[in-house]
């Protein structure tokens, strides 16, 4: 008589069970690492406009031709829309709101500058996990 080959169901099940755990653990990890890489993606989009702002600011230029298409910002995959602001003391904003996961989808991520010239990232309205370095 020969012995059997394969697998019995018992152990099929709990190679799938092993697989189904597994899983349960890594998907929700994924989802945050996704939503932290969109976030950090949307930040490096809207960046290069701080040098435009800045130069602005410097040269002296009329703030109220600092809009989303001078500052050179467009509607991308990762920003829904985009807006930039200064004002006469300085003060500017940078926006983009998010599309993609929706644990970041809506939200908007903004870069400020004060009227001292200091940079700040505001990314308040994510949790904080999902929030690039700097911000």
């Amino acid at each position: 008589m020969s012995g059997q080959k394969g697998f019995s169901l018992i152990e099929l099940m709990i190679v799938i069970a092993i697989i189904a755990i597994l899983a349960a653990i890594a998907f929700p990890a994924y989802q945050s690492s996704v939503a932290k890489a969109q976030l950090t993606a949307a930040l490096a989009e809207i960046r290069p406009g701080k040098t435009t702002l800045e130069t602005v600011v410097q040269d002296g230029r009329d703030p109220l031709l600092v809009d989303k298409s001078y500052v050179g910002l467009t509607v991308s995959t990762r920003c829904s829309s985009v807006s930039a602001t200064l004002d006469s003391s300085g003060v500017g904003e940078i926006s983009c709101t998010l599309q993609g996961s929706s644990l970041v989808s809506g939200r908007d991520l903004k870069l400020k500058r004060s009227a001292a010239g200091q940079w700040t990232c505001d990314a308040s309205a994510f949790d904080q996990k999902y929030r690039p370095a700097g911000c």
